[in-house]
Parts: structure tokens; C-alpha cells; sequence
């Protein structure tokens, strides 16, 4: 295979080419994100138990649902949190189970509980894990009351909403909002009223009922009855009585209506002011770079427009995170090509180098056409693995070139000398190949959520250096060898001479060390042991602490 890649005058320039073509190709369906995304393993469910307090939900909901859900199959725990008003409910899955067939044991489960009060609404059930944080944007205005402060940021939900690049938007920084109605007892026993007659005829006429049908031969209109009241003007406007005269009395006559929150201490403020907070998130089809670029040009276009008093702000921006790996790993990428194509140059000619240097970009390209393939995106851990790769792939290539070179210094065609030069390392090159792989793949066999994280770093890793393995034997021999055709009879710049000779002379002394060593060596192993003691020593005894994460300057 080696020889017959590079004898032939076009097979390494086709597949190269065609690691190239598809490399590029695959860069755009490479999606980015802040960090791998976790296969779902649980399911949240929610059921709203409006004016109930955490008793009467852990008894009419909490206890229906673990009962409901105790025999499904492949669950590992359930947890329900009874809260004013709601409850909320959350079944893990085991390891080996599969969310899809988990989702919906958990949803007919529930679908076959009849006993639930009559006053809770429909369950709302959801995988979680699907979704990740992209950015939050956050609303702040001096002038605005609570209310109209929440009525803003809905509206700029909505808006954003509208945008197809952007996928999911929720409100948060408000508690549960509501319109109170305060009843003066004269009131009431004016019109021979209680407080339940009045809750009673809130209830009745705040209604939003599907109410048919109505079809067409060009098309079919779903028809609904919706008469909500929203606001307070609205709620104040109801006709809770007509007197003989024909004249009505509305609820505002006889009470007082504020709009406002369930609990004022939950809010958020932004350097001091009240902010309403919209959260971006993004599904798993989605590049988180993209939709924070169209944010971003959103909330500037809206920050134009606005008054002085009223900003939108960018908050907890997770892209940034991506962005500025994307730029060191790129940098990185370009600086150590730089400076391997300088070191090579030192050696060999420039064709030579040019060459050589050119595994570099190659190898990428086709890692990231496997990364697609395997279905890995650009995050901080596959980025991590990128960095590896750069140094790894540089060294087998350099290693490679020097062992053609010197087949070519012993009088051998060049031809020949590529051939010979290569299958000299190939043992070498795989063992450290496998040894890579060995070493890396055994995170893959980790298991649970840090298992699925650290799994990505030797997909990224072995599928670049695969490529790379590739490219070094089947693809680098044919281009060497045209340039050391080229190079035959050309006398090396002086400059190359000077190096070559004071290089020499450095690899003399090194020689002699390393004869002296040999010479000595018992010494020599019992001094490298003693360092080895002497670096456990130093953890064991706490001079060198150990830490999992180094700590980081807040901002």
C-alpha cells in the first residue's frame, strides 16, 4: 500500500484532495456549543393545583403520581417537590434504559390517573436535557412599574420569539403574578353578598372554551370561546349584577383591584435597577454561535430605539465561553504550524517543509468530517482534544520526514528512500499511535454523566490522529519524494550550513552524555527512581496540594 501510493503519480494528490473536499464540506454541519450535550435521562413532569397550599398537593398530587409511576420499568428515582400551587415531579432513569420508551411508560402511567382533584390541570411532561443556555438578555427600566416591567418583557418574548434562528425564549425574574380583589365588607353585605359569591362569578365568566369547527371547502377554522380577564381594567369591567332599572354594577363599583406579584422578594435587579430576564436556549440541531450573533444583533437594533431609562443588557453569555476557545484553538493552530514550519526549515529545504507542514491543516479537516460523522460538536472538551492533537500529529509527521531524509543520505533515489523511509518508523509511529489510543479510550468505557463528557475527548482525538496516520503514510511519502526530486543537486543555503554544523556539534555532546549514562548506569536508574520518590513525596506529604479545579478570579 505505502508503495503503491507513492509510486503512483496521482492517488496521494486524489485522496488528499478528497480528505480536503469532505473535511470542508462537513465544517458546515459542524455544530458549536459551550459543552457536550448529555443524553436525556429524566423527565420532569408538572401539574398545576391552583389555591392549593404544599399539603394539600403532596396528599392530591405528589402521592397519585409515585404511586402511578412506582412500577415502570428501568426507573432508578423519583423525587416530587409539593410547592404552593404546583408540583413538580422528576423520574431518573436507569443506565441501560431508553429515554423515548421511558417518556412514554411515565406519560400513559399518568394518563391512567382518574383521582386527581378536580381542580388540577393537565400534566405537562418534558425530557430534560435537550436544551442548553445560549445567553440571557435582561430588561431594565427606571420608570416602569412591576407589572408593566413584566408586560415589556413579554412583549420582547414574543419578539424574539418571531425570530426563526432563535428557538426557545422563557421569562424569568418575576414571581407568580396576580390581580387581587379587595372587597370592602359594607359592600358586600349592601348587596347580600359573600366572598364566595363574587369568586364564584370570576370563575363563570372567565372561561376559554374550544367552542367547534367551522369548515369550508378552501379550508377549516378552529373556533374557541375566550373570555379571560388579563388585566385589571378588565377584571374591574365585569357585570356582577343588573339592577332593575337596567342599569349594572361592575366588580370595580364596589371593589379595589391591584394588579401585582405573589411574593415581592423575588425579583431581579441589574446594577442596582429591576430587570425582567429573558433565557435564550437553544435545542440540540442548533449552533449556539449563530443564534447568540442574531441576538446580539437584536438587542442592539432594540438598545437604538429605546429611551435612555429602558436597556437591554446581555447576561451569563455562553457563547462567549465557545468563541474564545474557538480563537485560542485557532491561534494555537497557526502559531505551532509557524513555528514547526521554521524548525523544519532548519533541516530541510522549503518544499520539503511546505509539505510536511501541510499534514497539519489536513488532518483537521478530516478529523472534524469523523467528528460529524460520529455526531461530536465543537465544545470545550473536543476543543481540548484539538490542542492535543496539534503537537501529537506534528511530532509523527516530523518524525517521518527525518527518516526519509536520512534513507536519502545514504545514496538511495528518492523513490526509493521515501519507501524505505517510511516503513523504517511504521512500527514506531503505530505503537505510539496505539498507545494513544489505549490510553484515551478507556474514558469511553466511564461510565454515567462524566463518562458522556470525557467520552468526547478520545472520539476527537483518535479520529485526528487517524487521519493523520492516514495522511503520514499514504499521502506525505509521494509529496517527499518529489522533493527531495527537486532538491538533487541544490546546495543548501549558508545559513542552513552554519545551523547543521553547530547542531552537530550539540548532537556530539548529547551522544557523549547519553555514553556516559550507558556507562554509569545503575546510577542513572537509581537517580531517576529517587526523583520519582521525591515527586510522590511531594504530593503525599501536602508541599504540592492537590485541587480538581484551580481556582478562578470572579467577575
Amino acid at each position: 500500500m505505502i508503495r503503491y501510493f507513492t509510486e503512483h503519480p496521482t492517488a496521494g494528490n486524489i485522496l488528499m484532495m478528497a480528505i480536503i473536499a469532505i473535511g470542508l464540506f462537513s465544517l458546515t454541519h459542524l455544530n458549536k456549543e459551550s459543552f457536550p450535550l448529555l443524553d436525556p435521562s429524566k423527565v420532569k413532569v408538572t401539574m398545576a393545583y391552583p389555591g392549593a397550599n404544599p399539603a394539600d398537593v403532596e396528599d392530591g398530587i405528589c402521592n397519585r403520581l409515585e404511586d402511578a409511576t412506582d412500577g415502570i420499568s428501568f426507573l432508578h428515582e423519583q423525587k416530587c417537590d409539593a410547592r404552593d400551587n404546583v408540583a413538580i415531579f422528576t423520574l431518573e432513569m436507569q443506565e441501560a434504559g431508553n429515554i423515548d420508551n421511558f417518556y412514554d411508560d411515565i406519560k400513559a402511567a399518568i394518563d391512567g390517573v382518574s383521582d386527581f382533584p378536580e381542580e388540577t390541570e393537565d400534566a405537562i411532561i418534558e425530557q430534560l436535557g435537550r436544551i442548553s443556555l445560549v445567553a440571557n438578555v435582561a430588561i431594565t427600566s427606571e420608570n416602569l412599574t412591576p407589572s408593566e416591567l413584566k408586560a415589556l418583557t413579554e412583549a420582547y418574548r414574543n419578539k424574539l420569539l418571531a425570530i426563526p434562528q432563535i428557538p426557545i425564549v422563557t421569562v424569568g425574574g418575576f414571581s407568580t403574578h396576580q390581580l387581587q380583589v379587595l372587597i370592602d365588607p359594607d359592600n358586600l353585605l349592601k348587596y347580600q353578598l359573600s366572598v364566595q359569591d363574587i369568586a364564584n362569578l370570576i370563575a363563570a365568566q372567565a372561561l376559554e372554551l374550544p367552542a367547534g369547527l367551522l369548515e369550508s371547502r378552501e379550508t377549516s377554522y378552529q373556533i374557541r370561546f375566550d373570555n379571560v380577564r388579563k388585566t385589571a381594567d378588565e377584571l374591574a369591567d365585569l357585570v356582577f349584577l343588573n339592577s332593575p332599572g337596567g342599569g349594572e354594577i361592575r366588580l370595580g363599583d364596589i371593589a379595589r383591584i391591584e394588579d401585582k406579584f405573589e411574593k415581592r422578594e423575588e425579583r431581579i435587579e441589574l446594577n442596582g435597577i429591576p430587570a425582567g430576564l429573558l433565557i435564550i436556549s437553544k435545542n440540540t440541531t442548533d449552533d449556539i454561535l449563530k443564534v447568540f450573533n442574531v441576538l446580539n444583533d437584536f438587542v442592539e437594533a432594540e438598545n437604538k430605539i429605546l429611551p435612555q431609562t429602558t436597556r437591554l443588557t446581555i447576561t451569563q453569555n455562553k457563547a462567549s465561553i465557545v468563541s474564545d476557545r474557538l480563537s485560542l484553538l485557532v491561534k494555537n493552530a497557526w502559531q505551532g504550524l509557524i513555528l514547526a514550519t521554521l524548525a523544519l526549515f532548519l533541516f530541510f529545504n522549503w518544499r520539503y517543509t511546505f509539505w510536511v507542514a501541510l499534514g497539519l491543516p489536513v488532518s483537521f479537516l478530516g478529523g472534524m468530517a469523523m467528528m460529524v460523522m460520529f455526531g461530536v460538536t465543537i465544545n470545550m472538551i473536543s476543543m481540548i482534544a484539538l490542542l492535543m492533537a496539534i503537537g501529537i500529529l506534528m511530532d509523527d509527521a516530523i518524525v517521518l520526514s527525518e527518516s526519509i531524509a536520512h534513507e536519502y543520505k545514504k545514496g538511495k533515489s528518492p523513490l526509493e528512500s521515501a519507501i524505505d523511509g517510511t516503513k523504517r518508523v511504521f512500527s514506531g509511529v503505530l505503537a505510539s499511535y496505539l498507545t494513544s489510543a489505549f490510553l484515551f479510550g478507556s474514558l469511553l468505557m466511564m461510565k454515567g454523566d462524566m463518562g458522556q463528557i470525557l467520552g468526547v475527548l478520545p472520539v476527537v482525538l483518535l479520529s485526528v490522529l487517524s487521519v493523520s496516520l492516514i495522511e503520514a503514510f499514504l499521502v506525505l511519502p509521494h509529496h517527499l519524494k518529489h522533493s527531495l526530486q527537486h532538491a538533487h543537486h541544490k546546495e543548501p543555503p549558508v545559513l542552513r550550513k552554519k545551523f547543521e554544523a553547530r547542531f552537530s556539534r550539540l548532537r556530539d555532546a548529547v551522544g557523549r552524555m547519553a555514553d556516559t549514562a550507558i556507562d554509569y548506569r545503575y546510577i542513572t536508574v537509581g537517580a531517576a527512581l529517587a526523583m520519582l520518590v521525591f515527586s510522590i513525596g511531594l504530593i503525599t506529604t501536602g508541599t504540592v496540594k492537590f485541587k480538581a479545579f484551580p481556582d478562578l478570579e470572579g467577575n
